[in-house]
């Protein structure tokens, strides 16, 4: 078979349809011009690689000769992975959901050379049925309207632009303590009170919104709101959306029992879930969440991680071209593996005879199975656990090793910085939360790979690795998320070269993605490919938007440096997220959790000590076990002089030990407690009593 333009891309994505019919070229000025040169409009078309729909649509029209040479003949087709390019991702989705409300992949855009987009869709089937237009049919007119009447298509490409450059109105205005409420009730009025979660089937992870329940428990006392965060956890660790057997949490659930999930598995969801849980475990001390913390893990190291240290994108929901095949079991699979009573402890615990009834269960081949245990239906009582028939590890192993010899998903092994900065920070605040030095070593080598592999001769972050190569500019959420990463590295392994990282790119941050006028910063630098608008992301969507993550690692910078002109940097981040985040504050749970440290109360800690002596490990400990998210803490080493962590924080200098004993300063609202050599004293101090 003749390969396309294609055929030398890195992407997984790209590869797979380097062998269509479909002449595919790459997104680059040799599309653009051979456009212009044959009078051609662009057929743009955007996934993913382990994207179910992407295949489905690939199957059914990219691979079939009749609509690839309706392609050819009417356009110059150009193919993007969304997750190579979510610059150019982020443009043309806006202009998906501006034409249908809606948006998703794969994503098809129709535009004119000049990359102005005039139609647009998701999945679109090769033929019309069941009134839904097909491919042929909307290839087939607007190939009679760019003939006939392209000037209509003109004016409708420039109407659509200048409807995406168009400031929205009204987002200057300040937020304060009043969103963090007003999004509390609105959780409250979406949440799932019999399965957790919030809203209706299809229901997602979001462990950002997670993050704000636990802020606002914090800050409120408010029971319910733990209580919230408790029951969508476990309930989704019960559940088939989490892998009973090898690990890790899938896509989404398709039902509200967090049942049958979407099968795909992204590196993002395991390291926010991951974090998710840690907390939960710090604010309830709940071995439950602990265990989940450390299954999630072990699924990134073991299934996820290049040799040379970073984590790959994610594993397809498809094996055999069948979704979510490789997960499924049948009774009778179920008995060959596992002795009598094994069988009928998991066959009793971990399959349900009401499954059938289950939406999305009509998918699943007759007599298949999702494995999962059943959902909680009542809370427990006073000092009581809820009942959870776990899986013995004896049963999971045997289960697991014959799942390893079927036919596994194709696993996108594209690194990229902004993903694996979220799975080094994840695995940095796991090394504290639950002792684990080994997660510490694997969050600073991935770190060492990012900062070796992926950064140009001038200190300027890259966005992709693949195949020892190394490509395209950085955007927003690569600085904002590795900063993220550098800052939870400092405060697991205390080496101060992180801190200098993090300001590094914070200028860099600063320089290439501010927005002068509107604060906050734009998802592109300044010295990018141009592209129809300069996409600007708040909204926090499947993962936090970089703006998000920015606003709360520049107040935490600010603290730990006390940098005053940081602090106002942070002011002017919030200040874009005024107007969006009063109209729909639940849209922006992962700002609100920034707006809740911004607000305050907030506290620095300075520990003074001997590194890895016993008395600094005490209050090490107590600081690394107790739910204080609105901290951050800094090491002066007694022993060593601290003359590195003085440079970046100045205010170190005077924190020594008292009477030889490790000391920690707690600072808050601009000044200092006596100092304390006792955990609990600190605890107390840090707690406000």
């Amino acid at each position: 078979m003749k390969d396309n333009h294609l055929k030398n891309e890195k992407s997984p994505y790209l590869l797979q349809h380097a062998q269509n019919p479909v002449d595919w070229h790459p997104w680059g000025d040799e599309a653009f011009t051979r456009a212009r040169l044959e009078d051609k409009p662009i057929f743009l078309s955007i996934g993913y690689s382990t994207c179910h729909w992407c295949h489905v649509m690939e199957r059914e029209s990219f691979e079939d000769e009749d609509v690839a040479r309706m392609l050819n003949e009417t356009f110059v087709n150009v193919k993007v992975d969304r997750e190579e390019r979510p610059d150019i991702d982020a443009v043309y989705m806006e202009v998906c959901k501006l034409l249908t409300q809606s948006g998703g992949w794969p994503l098809t855009i129709m535009m004119t050379p000049d990359r102005k987009p005039f139609f647009a869709a998701t999945y679109l089937p090769p033929r019309s049925k069941y009134g839904r237009a097909g491919l042929t049919d909307i290839v087939g007119r607007v190939g009679v309207l760019w003939r006939t009447r392209r000037a209509e298509l003109l004016s409708s490409a420039e109407e659509i632009v200048n409807a995406l450059q168009k400031p929205s109105a009204g987002s200057a205005r300040d937020a304060g303590e009043e969103e963090l409420h007003r999004a509390y009730r609105l959780f409250s009025m979406s949440f799932d009170a019999a399965f957790g979660g919030f809203g209706q089937a299809p229901k997602f992870p979001s462990p950002h919104q997670l993050f704000f329940l636990l802020r606002y428990w914090k800050r409120t006392g408010e029971a319910q709101a733990l209580r919230m965060a408790e029951w969508t956890v476990r309930n989704m660790r019960r559940g088939g959306i989490f892998d009973q057997i090898g690990f890790g949490f899938h896509r989404y659930s398709t039902d509200e029992r967090w049942i049958v999930p979407h099968f795909e598995k992204m590196l993002y969801d395991q390291a926010l879930m991951a974090l998710a849980c840690a907390e939960l475990y710090q604010a309830t001390g709940s071995g439950e969440y602990a265990a989940a913390a450390r299954e999630t893990a072990a699924y990134v190291l073991r299934d996820l991680t290049d040799a040379g240290g970073g984590f790959y994108c994610a594993e397809d929901a498809d094996s055999e071209a069948v979704e979510g095949k490789f997960y499924l079991w049948t009774e009778k699979e179920i008995r060959a593996v596992l002795d009598a009573e094994e069988a009928d402890f998991f066959l009793t615990h971990y399959r349900h005879a009401s499954d059938r009834s289950v939406p999305g269960m009509r998918e699943i081949p007759e007599g298949h199975f999702i494995a999962h245990a059943k959902p909680l239906t009542d809370e427990p009582g006073p000092g009581q656990t809820a009942f959870w028939p776990v899986l013995t590890e004896a049963i999971r192993e045997k289960l697991f090793a014959v799942r390893e010899k079927r036919v596994r998903p194709h696993r996108d092994d594209k690194i990229l910085t902004d993903w694996n900065g979220l799975m080094i920070a994840a695995l940095a605040r796991l090394a504290q939360v639950l002792k684990e030095p080994a997660y510490a070593a694997a969050a600073v080598r991935a770190m060492d790979f990012i900062l070796r592999s992926l950064r140009t001769p001038d200190g300027r972050l890259l966005h992709r690795f693949r195949g020892g190569h190394s490509a395209f500019a950085a955007n927003l959420d690569d600085y904002a998320f590795i900063i993220w990463a550098l800052l939870e590295l400092y405060e697991a392994t205390f080496d101060p070269a992180y801190l200098t990282r993090a300001l590094e790119l914070h200028s860099h941050l600063r320089g290439f993605f501010r927005d002068e006028k509107d604060g906050g910063f734009f998802f592109t630098p300044k010295d990018a490919e141009p592209l129809p608008v300069r996409p600007k992301e708040l909204y926090d969507g499947a993962i936090p938007s970089g703006n998000s993550v920015a606003f709360l690692n520049t107040l935490r910078l600010s603290r730990i440096t006390g940098d005053d002109a940081l602090e106002k940097e942070a002011r002017e981040i919030a200040g874009a997220f005024g107007g969006p985040a009063g109209a729909s504050p639940t849209a922006f749970a992962h700002f609100l959790c920034g707006l809740d440290f911004a607000v305050g109360p907030a506290s620095e800690v300075i520990l003074a000590g001997k590194e890895g002596a016993p008395d600094a490990q005490a209050l090490l400990g107590a600081l690394r076990r107790s739910f204080t998210p609105n901290k951050v803490v800094i090491f002066r080493p007694e022993d060593t002089g601290g003359a590195d962590i003085e440079a970046i924080s100045p205010r170190v200098r005077s924190r020594v030990c008292i009477g030889g004993r490790a000391t920690a300063y707690v600072c808050s609202g601009f000044a200092c407690r006596l100092p304390a050599t006792d955990p609990e004293q600190m605890m107390a101090l840090l707690n406000g009593k």
